[in-house]
C-alpha cells in the first residue's frame, strides 16, 4: 500500500512538471512573435518616412468656408517639370474656380486627384520631388494628418470589403429571385390576355352599342368591365384606338458642384432660420427713363436702370441704417459702411459680387464696377474676396421679364430687394387714366433686426430716390 500511493504522487508531479514547460515553451513563442510583429511595424513606419527632397502638397483651403475641392484642371502632367510659381491646377472651390501655384520647384511624380474628382482639404493632392523618386509607397500610406496607416486598419478595411461583397452577392440573388417571380407573374398574365372580364349586363350594352370590349378599361374589381363603363366609353378621336402612352422613364443625373453644394446649404440656413416677411411696392418710372436717357446721350457714359437702384438702395440705407445690419445671438450688429452685393446668374449657380463703399459711388462708377465683376464672375476668374463683405443685396431678374418675385435674404445681411421688369401699363396721373410705365420691386427683411415699419420707411425713400432721380445728385 505504501508502495503504491508513492508511486502516484510521482506520476501527479511528473505530470505537474510537463504542463508548466508547456506553458513556458508557450509564453516564449508568444514573445517571439510579438517582437516580430513589433520589429515590422517599426520597418513599415521608416519605409513611409519622405524621402529627401520630395514634397506632398496637400488640398489647400482657398476660402474660410471651403471643406472640399474640386479639381477642374491639371495644368501639369505627371513627370513634367515644375517650377516654383508654376500654375499647376485649376481648383473648383464653393466660391470661385481658382488658378493654384507650387511653391516648391522638381518633378510632378505624383497626381492624387484627377480631373473632376473631388477631395477633403488637406488630402493628398500631388506629390513633388527629384525625377525618378519612388512615391508609391507615401501615396498609398498617406492620411489626411500626413501618418502612414497601420497594417491593423488595412485588415480591418479589408474586412469590411469582405462584408459588403458578401451583402452584394446575398442583394444580387434577392433581386434575382425577385425578377424571375415578376417574370412568373408577368406571363401568367399575358395567359389571361385573351379572356375579358365583363359582366352580362355589360356585354350585352356592349354588343347593342358595337362596343369592342377590348378597348374598354375596367373599373371593376380585378379590372372586371361593368355597366357604368359601357355608358360612359368615349372612342378615340377618328375613330381609332385609345391612345396608350408608352415610353421609358429616366434620369440624367449630374454631379453638383461646389458652388452649388453651398448655394444650396446657404440659402437653406437663410430660409429656416430667419423670419422672413415681404413688402412691395409698384415704381413710377417714367422721371428714371428720362433721367437715363439723358445720361446715356453722353457717349463716353452708358448705365443701366439697375445701376440707378444701386445707387438709389446705397443712398436710401444711409437713412435707414437698420436695413443695414446683422443679426448675431448677442447683439445685432449696424454696419457703418454700405457694401452692396450684386446677384449675378452663371452657369453653375449664383455668385454675388459686392461694391465695396456703393454711397460713395457715381453712376458710371457702380455702372462700371458692375460689368467688370460681373464678367469676372462669368468667366470664373473672381476671387473670394471680391464676394465677401456685403450688407444688403440687389437680385435683379427684369432682363428675363419676371415683373415680380421675391428673394432668399442673402446672411448674414438683413434685407435684400427684388427687383422686376418695366412694363408700360395704363395707370392714373391727374385723374386721367395714361399710358404709364411702371416696375415693381419687392423687399425681404428678416424680422429679426428689421421690422414693419422699418422697412416700409426704407422702401418709401428708395421710391422718392428712383421716381426723382435727380434727388440722388443733391
Amino acid at each position: 500500500m505504501i508502495d503504491g500511493k508513492s508511486s502516484d504522487k510521482k506520476a501527479t508531479k511528473e505530470t505537474s512538471d510537463k504542463k508548466a514547460e508547456s506553458k513556458k515553451d508557450k509564453e516564449e513563442s508568444k514573445d517571439a512573435t510579438e517582437k516580430a510583429s513589433e520589429e515590422k511595424s517599426e520597418s513599415a513606419s521608416a519605409s513611409a518616412k519622405l524621402p529627401e527632397g520630395v514634397e506632398v502638397i496637400t488640398m489647400p483651403r482657398l476660402s474660410d468656408t471651403m471643406t472640399e475641392g474640386t479639381v477642374a484642371t491639371w495644368l501639369k502632367n505627371e513627370g513634367d517639370k515644375v517650377e516654383e510659381g508654376d500654375i499647376l491646377a485649376e481648383i473648383e472651390t464653393d466660391k470661385a474656380t481658382m488658378e493654384f501655384e507650387s511653391f516648391y520647384a522638381g518633378t510632378l511624380l505624383k497626381i492624387g486627384v484627377g480631373e473632376g474628382e473631388s477631395a477633403s482639404v488637406d488630402a493628398l493632392l500631388a506629390i513633388i520631388g527629384p525625377k525618378g523618386t519612388d512615391v508609391s509607397g507615401i501615396a498609398e500610406n498617406f492620411k489626411k494628418d500626413g501618418k502612414s496607416s497601420t497594417k491593423e486598419e488595412k485588415s480591418s478595411e479589408d474586412k469590411k470589403e469582405e462584408k459588403q461583397t458578401s451583402d452584394s452577392d446575398s442583394k444580387k440573388e434577392e433581386t434575382k429571385k425577385e425578377t424571375s417571380s415578376e417574370k412568373k407573374s408577368e406571363s401568367s398574365q399575358n395567359t389571361n390576355e385573351g379572356r375579358i372580364f365583363a359582366s352580362p349586363l355589360a356585354k350585352k350594352l356592349a354588343e347593342e352599342k358595337g362596343i369592342n370590349l377590348r378597348q374598354v378599361r375596367g373599373s371593376g374589381e380585378n379590372g372586371r368591365i361593368v355597366k357604368s363603363d359601357i355608358e360612359n366609353y368615349q372612342p378615340a378621336a377618328g375613330g381609332g384606338q385609345a391612345y396608350v402612352p408608352v415610353g421609358t422613364e429616366s434620369f440624367e443625373e449630374v454631379k453638383n458642384s461646389q458652388m452649388r453644394k453651398t448655394i444650396a446649404k446657404r440659402l437653406a440656413e437663410s430660409k429656416f432660420t430667419a423670419p422672413e416677411y415681404y413688402l412691395t411696392v409698384e415704381l413710377d418710372m417714367d422721371h428714371a427713363i428720362a433721367a437715363r436717357e439723358a445720361i446715356n446721350a453722353n457717349p463716353d457714359v452708358k448705365i443701366s436702370f439697375n445701376d440707378m437702384v444701386i445707387k438709389a438702395c446705397a443712398m436710401a440705407l444711409r437713412k435707414h441704417p437698420q436695413v443695414n445690419s446683422q443679426w448675431t445671438p448677442e447683439a445685432t450688429r449696424i454696419a457703418k459702411h454700405i457694401h452692396i452685393g450684386v446677384a449675378v446668374a452663371v452657369d453653375e449657380g449664383l455668385l454675388v459680387p459686392v461694391l465695396k463703399f456703393a454711397d460713395q459711388m457715381t453712376f458710371s462708377q457702380i455702372g462700371a464696377q458692375v460689368r467688370e465683376l460681373a464678367g469676372k464672375a462669368r468667366n470664373k476668374k473672381i476671387t473670394p474676396q471680391e464676394m465677401e463683405g456685403s450688407t444688403f443685396t440687389v437680385s435683379n431678374l427684369g432682363m428675363f421679364g419676371i415683373t415680380e418675385f421675391t428673394s432668399i435674404i442673402n446672411q448674414p445681411n438683413s434685407a435684400i430687394l427684388s427687383v422686376g421688369a418695366i412694363v408700360q401699363k395704363p395707370v392714373v396721373k391727374n385723374g386721367q387714366i395714361a399710358v404709364g410705365n411702371t416696375m415693381t420691386v419687392t423687399l425681404a427683411c428678416d424680422h429679426r433686426t428689421v421690422d414693419g415699419a422699418t422697412g416700409a420707411k426704407f422702401l418709401q425713400t428708395l421710391q422718392q430716390y428712383i421716381e426723382n432721380p435727380v434727388t440722388m445728385f443733391v
